[in-house]
């Protein structure tokens, strides 16, 4: 009489939910996805030809302590075939609020999956009484290590890791520390900030990058501007209390505010703009207003205020106490800053999280890289700023592309045809695909490189 009732039931429920009966009985990858301790699915969405999760991982806080507290770090899978490679995005920063579907350039090379990581402390990725010593290089790649052994438990094909800017840098501190986790690196714009003190390289760039003609015309702007300072800094002051804007808890004040970013301005032009765009550029007798929405548009007049810093807190700390920053001289601005010491990562946190600037980690990973690092191919744009100090890779089947003209959304594609080539091949023969692999249409999967766009990062 039981066994019957059983087989009624049962029968029903078939009956009630089939599509849901079938999706038990029919999902291996969830099965496999579920059962990796620490993981947990937020959302999944069905796409043309792939699948896509949010996730979230748990982690020590500190894992050379790893009873002393957790964190869930969030997480993004692009899932096309188990059999496929599998691409280690390292973002450097956060995810996106609500992620999406999208994909790195290595993952379109390759029709490969994707694991997208947002970076320890970038909010909601940040533990809840967070010690922010155990934000360094290697907490992140140890984070980025547990993530690789945990999904290879899913995929048994060979594993690429990349990112652009910051999340280049990351993929290399990764490969530094866990050399065997992946077996490729592809880092777009990464700096490499070495020695942090020896900055003539970007003083350099600056002295020669587009023409002489261009180069003077965004120097006179910025003298305009700090010219100017009596009458625009009342202006950011006013378009503050509008926005709401406040400054006391990291730059300090507006007019310090006010000089970061005319500072910033031509960072931020050669890093998002081409050499045509010169021609945009205000002259020396331009109006208030033109300086005044020129800058906005290159820089932000928003993005030195509290409330833009504080997402951006994770990446200063680390610039201040391990990666470096670019400190430049501003000859041509002799006479006009009220702030000579301002251009710092120090600058742009709140007191409590300024930190004295640790030099060992960036030497140890440069000569690492230099002498024993191998598969790693590294993209730069001729006139990004953040390239003038570059990584330099060994000779063990490892590379070095500069794409002619290009900004700081250099990437394989902009190339000339003959290295574009090369980065491709290499990049398939690492992750054991057919050279001649056909690039997959996918509409609805727009390529990330993850930098965002400089009217918010700098």
């Amino acid at each position: 009489m039981r066994l019957r009732l059983m087989a009624v039931l049962a029968s029903l429920l078939v009956v009630l939910s089939p599509a849901t009966a079938a999706r038990a009985a029919d999902d291996p990858l969830l099965d496999q996805l579920t059962a990796i301790p620490g993981l947990s699915i937020v959302s999944q969405t069905q796409g043309t030809g792939y699948r896509f999760f949010v996730m979230t991982y748990r982690q020590p806080a500190d894992h050379r302590h790893p009873g002393q507290g957790t964190f869930e770090q969030r997480l993004t899978l692009l899932h096309r075939s188990e059999a496929g490679p599998v691409v280690l995005f390292t973002n450097g920063y956060g995810l996106a609020a609500n992620p999406r579907a999208t994909q790195t350039e290595p993952t379109a090379l390759l029709n490969a999956n994707q694991i997208s990581v947002e970076h320890r402390f970038f909010t909601p990725s940040r533990p809840a009484d967070a010690d922010w010593s155990d934000l360094n290089i290697w907490q992140e790649a140890t984070d980025e290590h547990r993530i690789v052994g945990a999904f290879k438990s899913v995929y048994d094909g060979r594993w690429i890791q990349t990112g652009g800017s910051k999340g280049g840098m990351t993929s290399v501190y990764h490969r530094r520390f866990y050399p065997k986790d992946i077996d490729g690196v592809v880092a777009y714009v990464a700096p490499n900030d070495a020695i942090n003190p020896a900055d003539s390289a970007y003083d350099r760039f600056f002295d020669t990058v587009g023409t002489a003609d261009c180069r003077k015309t965004l120097d006179e702007v910025q003298r305009q501007a700090l010219l100017r300072r009596d009458r625009l800094v009342p202006r950011l002051e006013a378009e503050a209390a509008e926005a709401g804007w406040t400054f006391e808890r990291t730059i300090g004040t507006a007019d310090r505010s006010f000089e970061m970013t005319v500072l910033d301005s031509v960072w931020a032009f050669w890093q998002y703009s081409l050499a045509a765009d010169c021609a945009e550029v205000p002259a020396a007798t331009a109006s208030d207003d033109e300086i005044w929405t020129w800058i906005d548009t290159v820089a932000g007049w928003s993005f030195y205020t509290d409330q833009a810093l504080e997402y951006y807190w994770p990446y200063y700390f680390q610039a201040a106490s391990q990666l470096g920053w670019p400190s430049l001289r501003f000859e041509h601005l002799r006479g006009l800053r009220n702030h000579p010491h301002l251009y710092t990562a120090n600058a742009s946190l709140p007191k409590e999280l300024r930190r004295p600037h640790n030099p060992l980690p960036m030497i140890d990973v440069d000569l690492w890289v230099r002498t024993q690092s191998e598969r790693m191919l590294f993209v730069y744009g001729e006139n990004d700023p953040w390239g003038a100090e570059r990584f330099v890779p060994s000779r063990r089947d490892s590379a070095l592309f500069v794409a002619p003209g290009a900004n700081h959304g250099a990437n394989i594609a902009r190339l000339n045809p003959a290295d574009s080539a090369a980065a491709t091949t290499m990049l398939r023969r690492w992750a054991g695909v057919p050279a001649t692999l056909v690039r997959p249409l996918a509409a609805d999967l727009p390529i990330d490189d993850g930098l965002g766009d400089r009217r918010r990062i700098r």
